[in-house]
């Protein structure tokens, strides 16, 4: 009885039929490991792998902040199987030159954040996603979408009721409150309107001046969100895994509908060269980031060795400031003045080297001497990106542009400002951030007058991903491109479907590493992926970034060596 019920098991699972076609199918083969192609001609009628098990839990990130891993954990063939993890990045919502209250404050705010995040992971999205499919990320990411909405519904309730009792108190609260940190973004504190300049000798304020667009609140940021977005990559890496092909590979066919690509693009590298501080006591405050790109005709192995050529040339004329030649800036009144050298203070967090200046003009004369010393020249052999973060240089007392110390600039002097900029060093391709996300008259100038001439781009200007999704139109018709981070609630479905908003509206999409770095590479598979034309990854320094280029070397070797790198 016991054979005849065994019989009938096999024989309803189609094993004998099956055993038979495995070894018709192996034996012309001989296989040296007989019972391991066995094996793996088996597998494929093998259930597919499910998620069993998530684990979150608090690590740390490049600069020491902590963050969230989150690890996945499938049942494969009958056993529970470790697949893969993620650890997120974090972006500090504060600027450079906080307060130490401040900096106190987000650092606690972190903190509660990683642990709901950990909680979140361990207990709800644990139990909510087991027994999918990880191969099925649409479903995967409108579950965690769902979760997220409930969060964030469950928080106005919590606040609402908390604002019943008491409510006029509360509303008096609200305006100290509003009243001290009005303009959140901004380097300086908020003020009443434009005062009457010093010196002014008794000039009217001219009637048609219009005022600044106040600054717009910062995204708020739910407690917790890091785990939405950790799930999601995680779940992806995962389905990656399980399907045996690269990550970049796996999001190019969640993006094209499961087509496989015949070539792939590499995204351009934005290097970050230098890091100029805002808050040092040099004058220059225009410029955050130097950033370095490569010619297009250059392999990503060569753009990088040629910006680690100029690197090492920038190091040598920090370390000898006495040769550097023509350091001298000219005052308004056409005399000379003798510049101070810059000098670097280290690597920055950036990953690249940390310096100030006095003016742009000393800067790029910097950069062009540097580069004529090993025989490059700029806008030929290297290209110049920078990041102005025009957003931490405004003034709201004086509502202008902090652009040197003591050297103000209005909205449209900015814009003017660049246009002989961009007249006068052609070699500077991209602007990153030149002026406020509010500043949206500026925003349609500057690209009217500059739009054909280099990149005008968002980053801290550009709208969160949220708010794009639902309202195309919002400050991306302003810009050339958008650079986007996977931070936060982001989910890679998230990504796929604004990647493809840009595409389709002959944006660019640039793929930006969060100040707080991790060690995980996946950003450079998704950029890949989703064929984003820049990535901006920081410097070729600190182990979080370097990790990234060489996963970018790694990813450019195996196409090359497929026939499948355009």
């Amino acid at each position: 009885r016991l054979r005849r019920e065994a019989a009938e098991y096999y024989r309803g699972h189609r094993v004998p039929e099956r055993m038979e076609e495995a070894l018709n199918a192996l034996f012309p083969l001989c296989p040296e490991d007989l019972y391991g192609e066995l094996a793996n001609y088996l597998s494929k009628f093998s259930k597919a792998p499910v998620i069993c098990k998530l684990v979150g839990r608090k690590v740390f990130d490049g600069v020491g902040h902590p963050t969230l891993e989150v690890e996945i954990y499938c049942t494969v063939k009958n056993y529970e199987k470790r697949i893969c993890s993620t650890v997120m990045a974090t972006h500090p919502q504060i600027p450079e030159n906080a307060l130490p209250e401040t900096i106190e404050a987000d650092e606690k705010e972190r903190n509660d954040s990683v642990h709901t995040a950990v909680e979140w992971v361990n207990e709800s999205l644990n139990t909510m996603l087991r027994d999918l499919e990880p191969t099925d990320q649409c479903q995967a990411d409108k579950m965690l979408g769902e979760y997220f909405a409930s969060k964030v519904e469950e928080k106005k309730e919590i606040e609402k009721q908390e604002g019943e009792g008491g409510q006029e108190g509360e509303e008096e609260k609200e305006e100290e409150e509003a009243a001290k940190v009005a303009p959140a973004p901004a380097l300086h504190t908020s003020a009443p309107k434009s005062k009457q300049k010093k010196g002014g000798k008794g000039k009217k304020v001219l009637g048609e001046v219009k005022p600044i667009p106040p600054a717009e609140p910062a995204e708020p940021v739910l407690c917790g969100s890091l785990a939405i977005g950790g799930t999601s990559l995680a779940v992806a890496k995962a389905a990656a895994t399980i399907r045996h092909v690269p990550l970049y590979l796996y999001t190019a066919l969640l993006k094209h509908n499961q087509e496989s690509p015949k070539e792939m693009t590499l995204p351009l590298p934005m290097v970050t060269l230098l890091n100029c501080e805002k808050n040092s006591p040099t004058k220059l405050k225009l410029v955050k980031e130097v950033m370095l790109i490569p010619p297009v005709e250059l392999s990503f192995k060569q753009g990088i060795e040629r910006v680690l050529d100029i690197q090492k040339e920038m190091t040598r004329l920090f370390e000898s400031p006495g040769k550097m030649p023509g350091l001298q800036t000219d005052s308004k009144k056409g005399k000379a003045q003798k510049a101070l050298p810059p000098t670097s203070k280290g690597i920055s967090h950036l990953g690249c080297l940390r310096t100030g200046y006095d003016s742009l003009e000393q800067l790029l004369l910097q950069m062009q001497t540097a580069c004529n010393n090993i025989g490059l020249e700029l806008g030929t052999d290297m290209y110049l990106a920078l990041n102005c973060a025009a957003h931490e240089l405004m003034d709201y007392d004086k509502e202008k542009y902090e652009i040197l110390t003591g050297t103000f600039k209005s909205p449209d002097e900015m814009v003017t400002m660049y246009v002989e900029m961009i007249n006068k060093f052609p070699f500077i391709i991209a602007l990153i951030d030149p002026l406020r996300k509010e500043d949206r008259e500026q925003w349609s100038s500057i690209c009217c007058a500059l739009g054909s001439k280099c990149y005008l781009i968002a980053e801290d200007a550009a709208t969160q991903i949220s708010k794009l999704k639902t309202d195309q139109n919002i400050n991306i018709a302003m810009c050339s491109g958008v650079v986007l981070k996977y931070i936060n609630q982001t989910k890679v479905s998230d990504l796929i479907e604004l990647t493809g908003i840009l595409d389709g509206q002959r944006h660019i999409t640039i793929l930006g590493s969060p100040d707080g770095e991790s060690s995980d590479e996946s950003l450079v598979d998704l950029a890949v992926g989703l064929g984003a034309r820049f990535l901006k990854l920081g410097g070729l320094a600190r182990g979080e970034r370097v990790a990234k280029y060489n996963r970018l070397l790694a990813i450019e070797e195996e196409l090359a060596a497929n026939g499948a790198l355009r």
